[in-house]
């Protein structure tokens, strides 16, 4: 038989592994293999060619556990590989070099994955053709998002997951040299619903250079193939988890009681899923008429609104959270710097150990003999020794004293007043449109609760003036260790210098003070990142309430007329020392607030779930009384499996329909006896829900001709596997029964079989496929249904496979056609190329033209 079947390459793994159905890549020549050595699961990118692209362990970090891969998903942009395994975890994976981009625990470890599947949104063609000049993509005028698309781009934090350079590596940087280690995200960061990440769109610019887009040109061409798709992931307690755009959680619809859907279809708005038992995964105990579910939240914009928000929101929490940890790290230090905080500490401690070591005194106090200095401008001989040392008072320590508080205090403040306060200032925006939906009936289903939102406003504010007065405080203090730095300087110098050369003093003797009794020891600044997290209200820092406009402008008025006096009513001086400023742990308990707020809203699409059709019982298996007859459906023979492949055909002419293919291999005895193929054909979707179902099946038996008979004798085989290539064509695997070792690939036809209707009435909801497998055996074993060879359409033997069972992927999508078969072993892939050019088929044709063309010479 003439073949365009060609083999590509066969692949020698060096684990026993496996593959899946979807392991082709849709639209690239690049297929995923999956094993396991030592107890952990690995995932490879091979190339059809036989070389292998990637290969990574899972989980590749310590923080997840993986026990199985259960399933992989495509990501509609092709970019992506959706990952889920047992217990619980999505991971996603670049299809670059396998990095995971993100990992998602699915909260609960009771139930065990069963499937994954990633629908692309059916995109509507609206409009007239024209372009549409006054879109604004997806930011309405007014909006949070358009308000921050309008504002500067905050400061982007260094990377400190990127690499060490050269320059790094052998610069004079001291202990800087190590690698720096990504920064670790908290666990309410991880477990905040956030789509992927977007830093522009929460006003904050990149860092990373490849984060730029490769060509300029196309910077108005955004891809949108992955906007509004759904990532939905099936566990064994009936639940479907979804997911947009394979990140922001949807919640879970109920598909039944330990039920697993064995196909799952999504049109629109509407989830089709044909649950089985989750106890026997390969049970044909399954509904022939799809559940149905209809998510209403689904087709408007306020899911992806809120999904949008709640992420802007989480990138600017972990923003300034990010910046407060670089901030307290510049002043306390960490493993590799040294704080600015200490060094003052530290001085006035070696002078004390200087005064009770060299000079006796048993209970020595640093600070008064310093003050007593500045006052009076005489010295202890303790402290003019200690002034006149080399050690701690040489110019080049006193230099490294200066630059590093000097360095950490500007820091803090341009850190504080540049990058804290306005992240707080964009998330007070986001939540403030958050605060106007919980009064809209369009966000009920989202339970925004009000005074949430408030409490998170109120910590925002709070937020917002602890970073101005940080940035005061920082300043003030920068100042006065300045004018302190100066006054040391100038002492040294007095002490070293002749009578008649004193030098001229430079120094604030009222901020060297200040910085002596608040700031050399114990600084202000400390309360910053130290203590419980503020609770103040704006009349504990003096700032009046309830009052209106029409006061505040009599007050201007009355400041204005008599500008030459000073005008101070009602001003005295506050006492703030006891307000608490702990920044750090305000951010710590925004971030619990918002995360919950947006945590409570994530579920909305799935609570706004409307069952159909169907029932959420488990299906009438076969055995069952049916009209209350107590007829027992036929039983399909004892032996192995069956194998059930499903492909679901948008109709082209009913928007709201489609056809589902079922290609069924029914249990058969492995003794000989005669197996079939069955392809049933059912109309299902929206349109024929209240109607009767017309279920229409073909039976083919499992014997091709044989190759030398002339009588047509054909040859029976087995059917290893099998799995649909397009809307026209089945690929199957199969092993002639008296020919071991001699398996093959093959292509049927099923778009123009000559399908029977089965009667229908008797197919109502609780119909099971197990039941029509019974059936349709039963009119094959009674001669009311004629069994046809399977129609095979090309085929090609197989290298390996010699003996077992087989595992087939394909994927038919034009310009790729291509399979892979996996032997018992799983030692061993080949990969063929299903409409490629044989040399065998070239060579017999060059064959024939050349008998053509001697033909035609001796004629002539």
């Amino acid at each position: 038989m003439a073949t365009t079947i060609a083999p590509v390459a066969t692949i020698a793994l060096p684990n026993p592994s496996r593959i899946l159905r979807a392991s082709w890549c849709p639209d690239k020549d690049l297929v995923v293999i999956l094993s396991r050595l030592a107890h952990q699961e690995k995932l490879s990118l091979w190339k059809m060619s036989g070389s292998k692209k990637w290969e990574i362990d899972l989980p590749g970090n310590t923080e997840h556990k993986v026990e199985q891969i259960v399933d992989i998903a495509w990501s509609p942009d092709v970019q992506s590989i959706a990952v889920v395994s047992n217990p619980g975890l999505i991971t996603i994976h670049s299809i670059q070099n396998g990095t995971i981009e993100r990992a998602i625990p699915i909260p609960g470890r009771r139930f065990r994955v069963t499937g994954v599947w990633w629908f692309r949104e059916e995109k509507k063609n609206t409009g007239n053709g024209l372009p549409e000049v006054f879109k604004r993509g997806e930011n309405i005028t007014g909006s949070a998002h358009a308000i921050l698309r309008n504002l500067p781009l905050l400061d982007p934090i260094q990377d400190e997951s990127k690499p060490l350079t050269s320059n790094d590596l052998f610069a004079f940087h001291g202990a800087r040299n190590r690698a720096p280690q990504a920064p670790k995200v908290p666990p309410i960061l991880t477990s905040w619903p956030s789509l992927p990440t977007d830093l522009v769109a929460a006003s904050i610019a990149f860092n990373k250079p490849d984060a730029q887009q490769a060509f300029p040109e196309a910077e108005d061409e955004a891809d949108d193939t992955n906007v509004n798709s759904v990532l939905a992931v099936a566990d064994d307690l009936g639940n479907v988890h979804l997911f947009l755009e394979g990140s922001y959680p949807l919640g879970h619809v109920r598909i039944g009681t330990d039920a697993a859907p064995r196909s799952f279809y999504k049109l629109r708005e509407y989830l089709f899923a044909h649950p089985g038992p989750s106890a026997d995964l390969a049970s044909a105990a399954v509904p022939l008429l799809p559940l149905v579910l209809k998510l209403p939240y689904l087709t408007g914009r306020h899911f992806r609104d809120v999904a949008r928000v709640s992420s802007a929101s989480r990138e600017l929490v972990w923003y300034t959270m990010r910046v407060v940890k670089e901030m307290r790290r510049a002043w306390f230090g960490s493993d590799t710097n040294v704080g600015a905080r200490d060094l003052g500490s530290k001085w006035v401690r070696a002078l004390e150990q200087r005064q009770r070591n060299e000079f006796g005194n048993d209970e020595p106090y640093a600070v008064l003999d310093l003050t007593c200095l500045l006052t009076t401008g005489r010295t202890s001989e303790a402290l003019l020794d200690y002034l006149g040392s080399g050690e701690h008072m040489s110019e080049r320590s006193m230099q490294k004293w200066e630059t590093t508080v000097v360095d950490a205090l500007t820091r803090l403040r341009d850190l504080s007043e540049k990058r804290v306060a306005p992240g707080c200032q964009r998330l007070r925006l986001l939540l403030q449109e958050v605060q106007g939906w919980a009064a809209l009936p369009q966000y009920a289903a989202c339970n925004f609760n009000t005074a949430e939102v408030e409490a998170c406003l109120d910590m925002t504010a709070r937020a917002i003036v602890l970073s101005a007065w940080l940035a005061a405080s920082a300043r003030k203090e920068l100042i006065r260790f300045k004018e302190f730095m100066k006054w040391l300087r100038y002492e040294i110098a007095r002490a070293n210098a002749a009578d008649h050369q004193q030098p001229r003093p430079q120094h604030d003797i009222l901020e060297v003070n200040d910085y002596l009794t608040s700031g050399l020891i114990v600084s202000q600044i400390d309360k910053w990142f130290m203590g419980p997290a503020p609770r103040f209200t704006p009349e504990s820092l003096g700032v009046p309430q309830n009052t209106n406009i029409s006061v505040a402008l009599r007050k201007a008025r009355a400041a204005l007329n008599r500008w030459d006096q000073t005008v101070h009513d009602n001003a005295k001086h506050r006492e703030l020392a006891h307000i608490e400023r702990n920044i750090d742990a305000l951010l710590e308990k925004l971030a619990a607030g918002c995360q919950k707020i947006f945590n409570d809203a994530s579920g909305a699409a799935a609570r706004s779930a409307v069952l159909v059709a169907g029932s959420l019982a488990p299906a009438t298996t076969a055995g069952t009384e049916q009209d209350g007859q107590g007829e027992e459906a036929p039983q399909p023979p004892a032996g192995s499996a069956a194998l059930i492949r499903e492909r679901a055909v948008p109709s082209a002419s009913e928007a709201d329909n489609f056809l589902q293919y079922l290609a069924i291999r029914p249990p058969h005895d492995n003794d000989g006896g005669r197996s079939y193929l069955c392809v049933a054909r059912l109309k299902q979707g929206l349109g024929v829900l209240d109607t009767v179902p017309t279920v229409e099946v073909a039976a083919l038996e499992c014997c091709v001709a044989s190759p030398g008979s002339e009588d047509g004798a054909a040859v029976p085989f087995t059917l290893l596997d099998v799995d649909f290539f397009d809307d026209e064509l089945l690929v199957i695997v199969y092993r002639p029964k008296d020919q071991e070792g001699a398996t093959s690939v093959a292509t049927v036809g099923y778009a123009n079989l000559i399908y029977h209707p089965i009667p229908s009435q008797a197919y109502v909801t609780g119909t099971t496929r197990e039941t029509l497998m019974g059936d349709v055996l039963a009119q094959l074993a009674g001669g009311q249904l004629r069994p046809a060879p399977i129609p095979i359409v090309q085929s090609r033997a197989l290298k390996g496979c010699t003996q077992g069972t087989a595992a087939l992927a394909v994927n038919g999508r034009a310009g790729r056609r291509v399979s892979c078969v996996l032997d018992a072993t799983g030692m061993s892939v080949e990969v063929l190329d299903m409409e490629g050019e044989d040399e065998e088929l070239e060579l017999d044709e060059e064959e024939a033209l050349a008998e053509e063309g001697g033909a035609s010479e001796g004629s002539g």
